[in-house]
């Protein structure tokens, strides 16, 4: 039996594909055919083929403005919305350490980027009656961890919750919208952190991946997801073999989050 996703030809927009997660969503749609654009505040180093790069900084509402109209005007529209971008710069030491200025770059760089994005390109989907949008969340917004992620947990938090009710709008009008949690992801940045964390304890890399999963509370499959396995899996999502699937949250995190 063949599996092929059906998504040759669809013109699919990620949000910070140049790096960890993003760039593999950016290689996994394009090898499946789909006409792939992506934002980034600089070329990649080494960019994919037939892959539309726009220079944009989507943690601002005119980066954002960029992108979209861009799309809009190159495309006239999208299929399939991955708002991929996130991550957290807000220093450890708890709810005392965390400014207004942390708490508003954390909104700006995990939630806003999807609204701006969702807000821009969901109206040609809407008139065209189709589209998918996948918001890329976390497990930190069910397992923060009070010492380094308690901005970036509640701005993920937020974007969850805006998931489901947008689905709820828009789903009856032809548009998918859903939301992926994963758990540690082993990307660049993550490799960076580990072995830091490794160097500091006087261990290798293998101990500081020990130490980041103990702080998780564990992963149960023993290690942290490859990017490019989530990348799959958001791929199998947005094509039409996941008609059925809408306003939910799939957690992918190897066994990492002990509840229901």
């Amino acid at each position: 039996m063949s599996f092929d996703l059906h998504l040759e030809g669809r013109r699919v927009v990620v949000t910070g594909g140049t790096a960890g997660l993003g760039a593999a969503v950016v290689k996994v749609f394009a090898e499946a055919g789909a006409r792939v654009a992506t934002s980034a505040r600089s070329a990649p180093a080494q960019p994919v083929e037939g892959v539309t790069y726009v220079p944009a900084d989507l943690s601002t509402a005119e980066g954002t403005h960029h992108f979209a109209q861009t799309v809009l005007k190159d495309w006239g529209g999208a299929d399939i919305l991955i708002n991929v971008l996130g991550g957290s710069k807000t220093p450890g030491g708890g709810f005392a350490a965390i400014t207004d200025a942390h708490w508003l770059a954390e909104l700006n760089l995990n939630l806003m980027p999807a609204v701006r994005m969702d807000r821009a390109l969901l109206p040609s989907m809407l008139a065209q009656g189709a589209g998918v949008i996948i918001h890329v969340s976390s497990i930190q917004r069910a397992l923060p961890l009070p010492e380094s992620t308690t901005a970036y947990a509640a701005a993920k938090g937020a974007l969850t919750t805006y998931s489901k009710s947008l689905a709820r709008e828009v789903t009856p009008k032809g548009v998918r919208v859903l939301s992926i949690a994963p758990g540690w992801i082993e990307t660049e940045a993550s490799v960076e952190f580990a072995q830091r964390m490794a160097a500091e304890a006087g261990t290798d890399y293998e101990g500081g991946k020990k130490i980041v999963m103990d702080w998780l509370g564990g992963i149960p499959v023993g290690r942290p997801a490859r990017p490019d396995e989530v990348a799959d899996l958001i791929a199998f999502l947005a094509s039409p073999r996941s008609g059925s699937i809408t306003g939910s949250e799939v957690r992918i995190d190897g066994g990492t989050v002990p509840t229901v």
